[in-house]
Formats: structure tokens, C-alpha cells, sequence
């Protein structure tokens, strides 16, 4: 599982529950202390939570003895269904292409209206020259 986790920029800990309430006090992470019960493990997510959440989530489908009880993502609690619902959403970069494609098509579609009108203007001018020329 750590090998899974480091591959999405991810790590994984067995931490002791009392030290990490304290650790938690004052922190958007105080609000899973009541999770932090049993043994716990954590995984910190460094680059993209949506890879670190889909690498844990395959694990714990193939390894019963690991339940992912909740999270915290970008500082918001997030309970199990919420995790899952982030696991399908497909990376950072890809959402970024798709985001930059949605963007890029309002121009595209400008640029290929303009060159139609000029082209259609060509095509007028041109057939007023062959009938005039006729």
C-alpha cells in the first residue's frame, strides 16, 4: 500500500491516537477527532488528493482489514461516500486540459465564423468576376 501511495505522491502512517488529537487541536483537522478511535492510520496526500484518495480506495477494495473511516481534504471534512465520489473524478491534470479546452473553444469557434465570412465574401467576389467576365 505505501508503494501504491508513494507512486501518487502520497504517505502513509500508523500514528497513535492520543498524540494525534493533540496534534489535531486548533486545526481543520480537529474535526475527525471522532474517527481517531482503534488504530488509525493516516495517509497525507502532497500533490493531487484525487490520486492519494483513488490509490487508498483500490487498496482497501482488495484488503479487507483496511476501512477508510473519513478524510480531510483541502481542510474540509469529508466523510467515506465523499472520499469515493472524489476517487472517480479523474486527476488534476486531466481536469486542467479540459478546463483549458473549454476555454480554447469559444475562440476556435470565433476564429472558424470569421474565416467563413471572409471565405464566403471570396466565393461572391469571385463569382460576380465569372459572371461579369461571361
Amino acid at each position: 500500500m505505501r508503494r501504491l501511495l508513494k507512486e501518487a505522491g502520497a504517505e502513509y502512517k500508523v500514528v497513535k491516537n492520543t498524540l494525534i488529537n493533540i496534534a489535531a487541536k486548533g486545526t481543520p483537522f480537529e474535526s475527525a477527532k471522532d474517527f481517531f478511535a482503534g488504530p488509525t492510520g493516516i495517509t497525507f496526500g502532497f500533490d493531487d488528493p484525487v490520486a492519494a484518495a483513488k490509490k487508498l480506495l483500490e487498496f482497501a477494495q482488495k484488503n479487507d482489514k483496511l476501512k477508510v473511516k473519513s478524510g480531510v481534504i483541502e481542510g474540509r471534512f469529508c466523510s467515506v461516500d465523499d472520499i469515493k465520489a472524489m476517487a472517480k473524478l479523474p486527476s488534476r491534470n486531466v481536469l486542467l486540459s479540459m478546463m483549458a479546452g473549454v476555454f480554447q473553444a469559444p475562440a476556435s469557434k470565433l476564429a472558424g465564423a470569421l474565416n467563413a465570412t471572409v471565405a464566403q465574401l471570396g466565393y461572391a467576389l469571385k463569382s460576380l468576376e465569372n459572371k461579369r467576365s461571361n
